[in-house]
């Protein structure tokens, strides 16, 4: 390796892209073609990145499986920060194991940090922890130790253990110090502030209030009945039931407990739950039957007890009802959620994470677009989806994947 690639590998890990760029900038070998790429991908640009990535991966000959593999590691990172996640991510282990066994420790790790970020953008938490679990972090560069923090910061935030995430996060501010590159300095600080900002407002019958996501985590380990709008659930202390698939069961929980301690007028469930404002026989009657399903659901819970006018939700052990909704409601709460982290997104991407299809997706990016509030830019298969940042507020408990669905 001559002088110039290596002058240029140490501003690229140094976080100096275009101290980089002055080096290689006019090279088009291989090596220069990957520096290359690596810089564009930490100055924003995703797609030239890409090119240059792929065309240094092709330059590699067949003898260079070292410098191949980490090309493909650089290209996998830049798919992620695009938002795009329809790639399999077996290239990207097949390329983990090859620096393995050529004794490239740090990358392999690089890449396997890759792809549990990968997974926790789709909202396979369970998945991204048994990741995260796996990798052997002794002795890691300072860099890579600051991105493993932060991942494993994110997963303890998406599960509400903010204790262990405020942890994770000053390791994190530490190692990134000790790296000394101001984009991963600025990335944990970032995140930090997650923990100061409102997630969600509660409403109770003294009145309502915002919480942060300690004062969200305090209030489920009490043995109060909450109905959580964020996450479509309910649950006491460590019992939950999640209604995110069950969105009629988990409407009529929500206007009973807005009701609560009273009871919700029957005419007035209809036209919550069926959007209609006139009622006849078959929507009384399909009340009655999912009335039903939800008493069976909470019956370890609570009671739906039948008044005069319509319902009660009435917890066992004169137990508070508590609602917790997100700082902004909605249908498209979640993938506004996805969409505010700046990134620019494919429908597709956002199908995949929200676990929904592209056409639900495409209705309700058409919805928001006309309100105002996401634009796209490019055409055709090229077009991404953005959204100004939600700023004030956090947006971690309406993510996907928050808590396990049945």
């Amino acid at each position: 390796m001559d002088s110039l690639i290596t002058a240029s590998a140490r501003a690229l890990a140094a976080g100096d892209a275009l101290g980089a760029l002055k080096r290689v900038a006019l090279r088009d070998d291989p090596p220069a073609l990957a520096l290359r790429g690596i810089a564009m991908a930490q100055l924003g640009e995703h797609a030239r990145a890409r090119e240059l990535l792929r065309r240094a991966a092709r330059g590699f000959g067949a003898g260079e499986q070292l410098a191949r593999a980490r090309c493909m590691v650089a290209e996998a990172e830049v798919a992620l920060a695009m938002r795009d996640l329809t790639g399999s991510p077996r290239s990207l282990m097949a390329a983990a194991d090859t620096l393995d066994a050529l004794a490239d420790r740090a990358n392999a790790l690089h890449a396997r940090l890759v792809a549990a970020r990968r997974l926790l953008l789709l909202g396979r938490l369970a998945e991204a922890g048994t990741a995260l679990a796996r990798l052997d972090l002794h002795a890691m560069p300072p860099a890579l130790a600051a991105v493993a923090d932060v991942a494993g910061a994110e997963l303890a935030l998406r599960a509400l253990h903010t204790g262990v995430a405020r942890a994770a996060l000053d390791r994190a501010r530490d190692a990134a110090a000790r790296a000394g590159v101001p984009a991963l300095m600025a990335e944990v600080a970032e995140l930090r502030a997650v923990l100061d900002r409102p997630a969600a407002r509660r409403f109770h019958a003294a009145g309502e209030r915002m919480l942060r996501l300690d004062e969200v985590s305090a209030l489920l380990d009490t043995d109060a009945l909450v109905v959580d709008a964020c996450r479509r659930g309910l649950g006491v202390g460590d019992a939950w039931r999640p209604l995110a698939r069950r969105p009629v069961l988990f409407a009529l929980a929500r206007c009973l407990a807005e009701a609560w301690p009273a009871d919700a007028d029957r005419d007035a469930l209809i036209a919550c739950v069926f959007r209609t404002r006139h009622p006849d026989d078959t929507h009384r009657a399909r009340l009655r039957v999912e009335i039903g399903r939800l008493r069976a659901l909470v019956a370890s819970m609570a009671g739906v007890e039948a008044t005069p006018r319509g319902f009660a939700l009435r917890p066992h052990g004169e137990r508070e009802v508590v609602l917790l909704t997100p700082p902004i409601d909605g249908e498209q709460a979640s993938l506004l959620a996805l969409l505010s982290d700046g990134a620019p997104w494919s429908t597709s991407a956002l199908a995949l994470a929200l676990g929904a299809s592209q056409r639900t997706v495409q209705r309700a990016l058409a919805e928001l677009e006309a309100d105002g509030r996401v634009r796209s830019v490019g055409r055709a298969r090229a077009r991404r989806w953005l959204a100004p940042p939600l700023a004030g507020f956090t947006t971690i408990l309406l993510l996907p994947g928050a808590a396990a669905d049945v």
